[in-house]
């Protein structure tokens, strides 16, 4: 894969797998006025939102640059409160994804990277490994072209007949590791805001004098006006998750891709059973459906997982059953790519939606257990956007705002390997 880089427009070029094409990211903002804020504090580099992806880049960028300043905001009261915190904790060695895209090429480099990094900061992991099996004739078939596609990705030590064996796959705590990167990023002089919810991504008023001139600091990041939440810098970069596209928009930027959040719920294996399974246990993937299936999933604390559902969810940060948000939902329900998602794949998803509310009952050895939620970008034709996605736009202030749109799984596998990809751009696009 190839992409052009220049001080005006960054754009990184994803491929949709299902469809075999190319999508190109670009957006076009526009600078807006703005009136003067008091006791505004100033960085070179504002980094939007604290999950994994967003403090492996913060993390990144302070250890390149040790002289800039750099600044964190995120809206809940911790970091990885959302995406990051609410996951199977599944360490990817990179099997399942497209060759030459951007998800097996990082998150091959990134495990690597984050094995490292566990061991040289003292963070706990299990490399339990994964066994993925066929359990019906006309899945062999497909077994066989994943194990190709883990060989060409550089998957190392696949073995298998009918099942794939995968040793390198691991289970950790991300937000554990989350913190982590959050304690190396404050300990070399980075400042991470707390509820400081985003409402405006604009331009700095021209005229003022000072450290606080426009010029200088072109760009001002608005939490909660009334609590005067205002931060002044050079450069920002997004990384919202769940609410990517609208931080986007704020900047002036499309929104698309657009999100639309897909919940999945667990089940738990009761904790008597436990010791029945000692690694992750995947199915085959059928390249009809949207998602990888349900599967077992050791946890850290030693309990075990079996799940995900994949429904919409009807509100983006929901994670009980019967959580609503109007707005959220007449959100995704208005967007044409998830009418056509739903009618293209309408019996799974009624499926997904009964298996949702009555999984429980199936199983004696299981229990109801946690939930999260996906930010899924999908296209205007329901596609599913198959791949990272980052991108910026054009004029003053456009030029100066890097977003990471699209980071599902495997972004946490591979959150350092996608920091480092994102500071060399970074560095080029905006000349640190």
């Amino acid at each position: 894969m190839s992409a052009t880089f220049s001080l005006r427009r960054f754009s990184v070029f994803l491929r949709n797998s299902r469809q075999n094409k190319y999508i190109w990211s670009t957006c076009s903002c526009q600078k807006y006025s703005q009136s003067t804020h008091e006791n505004s504090t100033v960085y070179d580099v504002v980094i939007v939102g604290g999950g994994i992806v967003g403090m492996a880049t913060a993390r990144e960028l302070i250890m390149r640059h040790p002289s800039l300043t750099f600044a964190v905001v995120e809206k809940e009261n911790r970091l990885a409160a959302h995406q990051s915190g609410h996951n199977s904790g599944v360490i990817h060695a990179g099997i399942y994804y497209t060759p030459g895209s951007l998800k097996a090429k990082l998150c091959v480099k990134g495990l690597d990277m984050l094995y490292k990094y566990c061991d040289e900061n003292s963070v706990p992991y299990k490399k339990c490994g994964k066994l993925i099996v066929a359990t019906h004739p006309e899945e062999i078939p497909r077994l066989d072209g994943l194990y190709q596609r883990g060989i060409e990705n550089g998957v190392r030590d696949l073995r298998g007949l009918k099942a794939v064996h995968s040793p390198h796959t691991g289970i950790i705590d991300y937000a554990v590791v989350t913190d982590s990167y959050g304690k190396f990023f404050t300990e070399r002089g980075g400042k991470v805001f707390t509820n400081f919810p985003v409402s405006k991504l604009t331009g700095t008023p021209e005229g003022q004098t000072g450290d606080l001139d426009g010029n200088k600091y072109p760009l001002t990041v608005i939490g909660d006006s009334s609590k005067n939440q205002v931060l002044r810098c050079k450069y920002v970069v997004t990384c919202g998750g769940l609410q990517s596209d609208r931080i986007a928009e704020m900047s002036g930027c499309s929104r698309e891709p657009r999100v639309v959040p897909f919940r999945g719920d667990y089940l738990l294996l009761k904790p008597e059973k436990n010791d029945m399974v000692n690694g992750n246990i995947y199915p085959v993937p059928n390249p009809a459906l949207p998602f990888l299936g349900v599967h077992f999933t050791p946890r850290m604390d030693g309990s075990v997982w079996l799940g995900p559902t994949a429904v919409l969810a009807f509100k983006r940060e929901g994670y009980n059953l019967l959580d609503f948000n109007i707005s959220d939902t007449f959100d995704a329900l208005r967007y044409s790519g998830t009418r056509k998602l739903a009618i293209k794949h309408l019996r799974f998803g009624l499926s997904e939606m009964w298996r949702a509310f009555f999984m429980s009952a199936q199983v004696k050895q299981l229990q109801r257990g946690p939930a999260g939620v996906r930010a899924q970008a999908l296209g205007h034709d329901g596609s599913l956007v198959d791949d990272f996605v980052f991108d910026t736009g054009d004029g003053e202030i456009g030029s100066r705002i890097l977003h990471i749109r699209n980071s599902p799984s495997p972004a946490a596998t591979s959150s350092l390997a996608i920091a480092d990809m994102v500071a060399d751009k970074i560095d080029t696009t905006f000349h640190l």
